[in-house]
């Protein structure tokens, strides 16, 4: 009797640790449950304690909450002008209604991972090669807008798409590096194009300086020689002008020095030729001698004139007589 007894407690105590099992759940944090009553969805269990119904409320599934990483394989895409790239990627999406990513979608990893991959060849076969290597980002934009829109019946949030890579064939490669090449030389000849004529606008505005600093130069020195000679021509009449007015008074000596004067400039220019070695002198060059005599007689006369008190009277003139040889030699 004790016996049977016994083995009833003992029953009914395990009876009652399985009811406090299949009443009592505890929800981890990151995670959504949902709870089916006869099979019928009744709530959703958030994290922490909750109490059930034994052996009538039931667990539907755990839903993690948590942003998840969904890998999209490498896949061949023609694009729009029937180039064929190989391309992966990746994308990011988050559980916001467990109950809907449960009963709203049959596996739900599989049905992203379908999706992303068919919109990533409907967007990138719609666009050139160029624009498809050249605009990633607006095909990442396009890429989430499309597949966010069409989960958000399943309760989740695509956060981002990314196209890891997009990889050419090998021979649309080696063109594009050909094109690069070419376009690198093309902008290369026409810099030094641009270099070369910036270089002749610069010489050519240097010689444009140049010459006009010459000119100017030349016509400051012009000005300064027509200055210089018309001195000169003032000077020389100012002389012709004493000249004529010793002449007017029948002063011969002043006619014998002004002869002299111009015989003597000649000379002097005969002399200093270059090129000139002999100078042959006419029989005439007595009367330069004369000329020189009346110069030096002009020359007693005044000293006469102005200062004679210191030697007495003026030695007579003594005029210079002689024959000059035809030639003498420099």
């Amino acid at each position: 009797m004790f016996e049977a007894g016994s083995i009833v407690i003992l029953i009914l105590v395990l009876l009652v640790v399985i009811v406090v099992v299949r009443s009592v759940r505890i929800v981890g944090q990151g995670f959504n449950w949902t709870v089916e009553r006869l099979g019928k969805y009744t709530k959703t269990l958030t994290p922490g304690l909750h109490i059930l119904i034994p052996f009538i409320d039931t667990i539907g599934s755990k839903m993690n909450m948590m942003e998840q990483l969904l890998e999209v394989p490498s896949q061949e895409v023609i694009t729009k002008d029937n180039a064929m790239v190989t391309v992966d990627g990746v994308a990011f999406y988050q559980v916001l209604d467990a109950a809907q990513a449960t009963y709203e979608v049959n596996n739900l990893h599989n049905a992203v991972l379908n999706l992303t991959m068919t919109n990533v060849r409907t967007v990138m076969g719609s666009m050139d090669l160029d624009e498809l290597l050249s605009q990633r980002d607006e095909i990442n934009a396009r890429l989430l807008s499309v597949v966010d829109h069409a989960t958000q019946p399943w309760g989740i949030k695509v956060t981002r798409i990314e196209i890891k890579d997009i990889a050419p064939p090998r021979d649309l490669v080696d063109a594009m590096a050909r094109q690069m090449k070419a376009e690198r030389d093309k902008r290369a000849q026409i810099l030094e194009a641009e270099g070369a004529r910036q270089s002749a606008i610069l010489t050519a505005e240097g010689e444009k300086q140049s010459a006009v600093l010459e000119a100017e130069g030349k016509k400051e020195a012009a000005f300064r020689e027509a200055e210089a000679r018309e001195r000169q021509a003032q000077a020389e009449a100012a002389a012709t002008s004493m000249v004529s007015e010793a002449i007017a008074k029948g002063d011969v000596q002043a006619i014998n020095y002004f002869v002299a004067n111009n015989y003597v400039a000649a000379l002097e220019k005969l002399a200093s030729a270059p090129n000139q070695k002999v100078l042959m002198l006419p029989v005439e060059a007595t009367g330069v001698i004369g000329a020189l005599g009346g110069i030096t007689e002009i020359a007693r006369e005044t000293f006469k004139d102005g200062g004679g008190s210191g030697n007495g009277a003026a030695r007579p003139t003594r005029r210079a007589s002689g024959r000059v040889p035809n030639t003498t030699a420099s």
